[in-house]
């Protein structure tokens, strides 16, 4: 393989001489993954390699299989531009029999190193399709809340020319201009100087679609004293690329901004949770335009005694329980995974009535094939399983036998409960939970130094253990509790609490952080100062209750 085409990760697929594959041109969209089409996803899923640079990469890997080989082209000057090196490494693999998606940002019609790509598989006999995606001309507006309607004209400004210029300025089409921030004043200054008012408005928005995004408002005129007013120039990076909307469309968007005014955008919420607990919880942190970190602080694994476990197991099966009571995910977990070391599956509950507490302990049953019988009316809770759980009556009941398969450290207030109602309970230790590795040295320096806009502790030992490997969050971070015994460990812990979840569910956890960003945003707004991230604030700095 030339060394300009440099692969990440070895391809999964068929071996070298194989009959020729296949390509898909694949549009990523502008930066939000949600972007992509059906038809990219189901791509995706087929592929056996991806190509594309490291930012496409990251939008599209999360829909391709698991040993889906990534490779991303590199420029050799010498002997390569990055076009040719992509062609070359598109094609080397799809001659060995592999599907290959070609990832493009933006739509694959509009990228002309897309088309040249193109031309090459085609010259080359091998089979391609096109897959367009949203093009940043289109969704970087939308999501910036500029509308695009009427007589439009897409104008790339490091490619346009004296007549291009021209032929923009003199028409009183709205402009959707690629350029970069460093050069918008440029473009502005051409506009004007061919014919454009000064005082046209215009919008200027970077990293477009994802929680980076940031606009700007102004005129042809004052473009350039707004950027650096605004500190946005000089910036110590190189040229970042941006879309210029210019027209009187644009002072539309105080009132239709969505996407920048939500009520945690960009916040960074630390979850300390595990991805697989964190799932759900983190997709409605994103709905509010937050951006999740997880971070797990307790880990599970195996009874030290794993006899008690297994024999409680086939007693399912023998028929020695009327109950079984699940109290979390993990418990759920241990029991199926026993399950399958038996080879058994959900028919072995059949004839047992199943107990569960949670929304994610139900979403786990019912993945597993077993619909929960009963669940709290009220506080999810081992309190609130106990307000509906019925007595033990010897007519009705013919076992009086509760299997509870919990964490090693849980409370006994369960089955406590559970004996003053009659009956009989097998209190199994199905897991033994301990606390996690630190996380990565980056992610303990930004929840010392306030890197963090908020975190969330779904229970007291989420903060003990929190502090304990990563250490104690910054004064500017936004506390939010799942309740008063949470809260209680918090402040014992030195820390202010902020939020507090009305009820005791995460997502009703999440939605308080929601309101309280909301408020934050809204005091902010009334009193005429910049909307800012907690940690923005100065290090350090006073933070006043909303």
């Amino acid at each position: 393989m030339n060394p300009a085409a440099v692969a990440t990760t070895e391809p999964a697929g068929t071996a070298a001489g194989a009959a020729a594959g296949h390509v898909t041109f694949l549009g990523a969209g502008p930066g939000d993954p949600g972007l992509l089409t059906l038809r990219a996803v189901e791509a995706l899923g087929l592929a056996d390699v991806l190509v594309g640079d490291s930012q496409v990469l990251d939008v599209v890997r999360r829909h391709a299989r698991a040993d889906v080989g990534t490779a991303e082209p590199t420029a050799d000057a010498e002997a390569l531009d990055l076009v040719a090196a992509a062609s070359q490494l598109v094609m080397a693999s799809a001659r060995t029999g592999k599907r290959v998606v070609r990832a493009v940002s933006g739509d694959p019609v509009l990228d002309a190193g897309a088309a040249e790509e193109m031309l090459a598989c085609a010259h080359a006999g091998i089979p391609f399709e096109v897959v367009p995606g949203v093009s940043a001309a289109l969704g970087v507006p939308a999501y910036a809340g500029v509308p695009l309607s009427g007589d439009v004209r897409y104008v790339d400004a490091a490619t346009a020319g004296g007549r291009c210029w021209n032929e923009a300025a003199g028409s009183d089409s709205t402009l959707v201009v690629a350029t970069t921030l460093q050069t918008v004043a440029a473009v502005a200054g051409e506009l004007v100087s061919n014919g454009r008012k000064p005082d046209t408005a215009l919008t200027v928005t970077v990293a477009g679609t994802t929680t980076r995004q940031r606009t700007w408002s102004a005129t042809l005129a004052t473009i350039g004293a707004e950027l650096k007013a605004t500190k946005a120039l000089p910036t110590p990076e190189g040229p970042i690329a941006a879309i210029a909307v210019v027209g009187e469309r644009t002072t539309q968007r105080e009132h239709l901004s969505w996407f920048e005014t939500k009520q945690l955008f960009g916040w960074r919420v630390l979850v300390p949770r595990t991805k697989e607990q964190a799932a759900s919880l983190s997709d409605q942190l994103r709905s509010y335009g937050a951006v999740p970190h997880e971070v797990p602080t307790i880990a599970v694994e195996p009874p030290r005694t794993p006899q008690q476990m297994e024999r409680a197991v086939k007693g399912l099966v023998t028929g020695r329980y009327e109950w079984i009571a699940f109290t979390s995910v993990n418990a759920v977990k241990a029991v199926r995974e026993k399950f399958e070391e038996y080879g058994l599956d959900a028919r072995a509950f059949a004839g047992i009535k199943v107990a569960a507490v949670g929304e994610q302990t139900s979403r786990a049953l019912v993945e597993f094939g077993v619909k929960p019988d009963l669940v709290p009316s009220g506080e999810q809770s081992a309190a609130g399983l106990l307000e509906d759980w019925p007595p033990y009556d010897p007519v009705f009941d013919p076992i009086d036998r509760v299997f509870l398969p919990r964490a090693d450290i849980a409370t006994e207030t369960l089955v406590a409960g559970l004996v003053e109602l009659g009956w009989e309970v097998d209190d199994v230790t199905a897991y033994r939970t301990v606390r996690a590795s630190p996380p990565p040295a980056e992610t303990r320096e930004a929840i010392k130094g306030g890197g963090f806009d908020a975190v969330l502790f779904t229970s007291s030992s989420t903060v003990r253990n929190l502090v304990g490997i990563a250490g104690k969050p910054h004064n500017v971070t936004v506390i939010a509790c799942i309740g008063p015994a949470t809260a209680k460990t918090a402040e014992e812990h030195g820390l202010r609490v902020d939020v507090m979840s009305p009820e005791p569910s995460v997502h009703a956890l999440a939605q308080a952080l929601a309101d309280f960003g909301q408020a934050r945003r809204e005091a902010a707004e009334a009193a005429g100062d910049p909307v800012t991230r907690p940690s923005e604030r100065r290090p350090g700095a006073r933070r006043r209750r909303v």
